[in-house]
């Protein structure tokens, strides 16, 4: 069946309203939490982990709001779910103790699992204690017992050094222990060595006071960390392919607020989980800068539906239909066609069901802050916008001296793509619209109505477009693919209430 031509509308306060409370992706994690566990009573089971997780997200709020009275702090099912992991030296340590700081989530380390109790825990310090290797298998059940302690499913983790190997990663994932992000850090061997050997601490000196001294014993037992750097080289490859879809490496040579700064920012953003997105995009911009181009690009990538609003009134004028027998004289005469038929229009089409289940690109409407308004109402929101933004000295260069070859239809322009011949040259037309006079008139109603419709959408991207069209669409494709930021919490010092990152930033 062509989805174009099904009569089925898709009211779109579903989408919204999916999208608002993430229903799809609590769909997936009731679901992931399914198949791990495989409980008995399915149905008890997820009223059981919807109540906790209620319960977790209501006690976290409560102690947001004592220590932020007036901040606005949003909160959801999901919690920071983080692994960090490194080579020794490489400030694993410092890194996880500023991301626990900010997200609240609870610091996991080595020695910190073996602080349990219980005979997974004895049985661990009896091998530690003869300086054994833990097992395997009985070091991932002390990891997945300390992970679901309350604390850990109210607030989330980080887990510093944890995995050690690909085979104790897998072990996590088979009980359903996975990241939402994992961060490694790399650095050279030769810097890491050196940090080790000049590590200070402070002793006491004999009249009392602190100095800064070389601690010797740390620098003898330090003699294998050129092992220990080789077995974390021999584990890092199958690590990094384990983690493929959730890691980010940063380059630990350098200072500890850099590498913290691109850790909390990796880790604000969320993953694209399967659940379904549909990118509903609206590009604005000048004549000339390449909105019908991008949004052709755009489409053709992600297959979504390329709309223009004036094509799409010229398609409903030759329809034989009420709707079309109604604005065919406005199209004739070259007059406007009332907002309210507009829009009447471009509703039906956005209802369609290839519209709903693949998203669209819209250009060519609104064209100012009355349409905007009127969209808004009918509840077609664009989750991305882009103003494609051009000098009008370079406007009118690519307008003015474009022309249409009327027998193949192909385009041509004088300076960029000049015709082949001169028999193509003597049958190209210019298209009455990208005459001088006419470019004037329309660059002086854009420029009128742009600052409004900036205003409606404050997260709109701004690119330029007086460059490579490639370029522009590596750009406007790096803001569609990835999904809106998510911060988990918010420090006082580090974030005025109110305050939150734009859409796409």
């Amino acid at each position: 069946m062509d989805p174009t031509a099904n009569t089925l509308r898709i009211p779109p306060e579903m989408l919204l309203y999916a999208e608002k409370h993430e229903i799809f992706d609590l769909m997936q994690s009731m679901l992931r939490n399914l198949i791990v566990d495989k409980p008995e009573d399915p149905i008890q089971y997820l009223i059981t982990l919807l109540k906790r997780d209620s319960i977790g997200a209501l006690t976290c709020k409560v102690q947001c709001q004592k220590q932020r009275a007036c901040a606005q702090v949003q909160l959801s099912l999901s919690v920071p779910r983080i692994m960090l992991l490194g080579p020794p030296a490489s400030g694993k340590r410092t890194t996880a103790r500023q991301l626990c700081e900010r997200t609240r989530a609870v610091h996991i380390t080595e020695p910190g699992v073996l602080e349990g109790e219980g005979e997974l825990a004895r049985e661990a310090k009896w091998h530690a204690d003869r300086l054994q290797e833990i097992p395997c298998e009985l070091w991932v059940k002390l990891i997945q017992q300390r992970l679901s302690k309350l604390d850990c499913i109210r607030q989330g983790w980080v887990l510093e050094g944890i995995p050690h190997s690909r085979q104790e990663a897998l072990l996590l994932q088979e009980l359903g222990i996975s990241p939402h992000h994992v961060v490694m850090l790399e650095a050279p061997d030769e810097i890491l060595i050196r940090r080790r050997q000049c590590r200070r601490v402070s002793v006491c000196s004999e009249d009392g006071s602190e100095e800064s001294q070389y601690d010797e014993k740390r620098v003898l037992s330090d003699d294998n960390t050129a092992t220990r750097l080789l077995k974390y080289h021999q584990e890092v490859s199958a690590l990094q392919r384990t983690f493929q879809n959730c890691l980010k490496i940063i380059k630990a040579d350098q200072s500890h607020e850099d590498v913290f700064a691109q850790a909390l920012s990796y880790i604000q953003r969320r993953p694209r989980p399967p659940a379904p997105y549909t990118p509903r995009v609206l590009l604005f911009g000048p004549p000339g800068s390449g909105k019908r181009l991008q949004a052709e690009l755009i489409s053709q990538k992600y297959n979504l539906v390329n709309i223009c609003c004036g094509e799409l009134l010229k398609a409903v004028s030759a329809d034989k239909t009420s709707m079309g027998e109604l604005i065919k004289p406005y199209l004739a005469s070259g007059e406007q066609v009332p907002n309210d038929l507009v829009l009447q229009i471009l509703t039906q089409r956005l209802s369609r069901m290839d519209c709903a289940a693949r998203g669209w690109v819209l250009r060519g409407f609104p064209r100012n802050i009355e349409q905007a308004e009127m969209l808004k109402e009918s509840n077609f929101i664009p989750n991305r916008v882009f103003f494609l933004e051009m000098p009008d000295d370079a406007v009118k260069e690519v307008v003015t001296l474009r022309a249409v070859d009327h027998v193949t239809g192909e385009r041509y322009h004088s300076l960029f793509k000049p015709p082949p011949g001169p028999e193509v040259q003597a049958r190209l037309c210019q298209n009455p619209r990208d005459s001088q006079a006419r470019l004037l008139n329309r660059l002086s109603c854009y420029s009128v109505q742009v600052p409004a419709l900036k205003a409606m959408y404050p997260d709109a991207v701004h690119v330029n477009a007086d460059q490579d069209p490639r370029a522009i669409f590596e750009t406007l494709e790096s803001r569609l693919v990835e999904r809106l930021p998510k911060c988990y919490s918010v420090l006082p010092s580090t974030q005025e209430p109110g305050s939150g990152e734009k859409a796409g930033e």
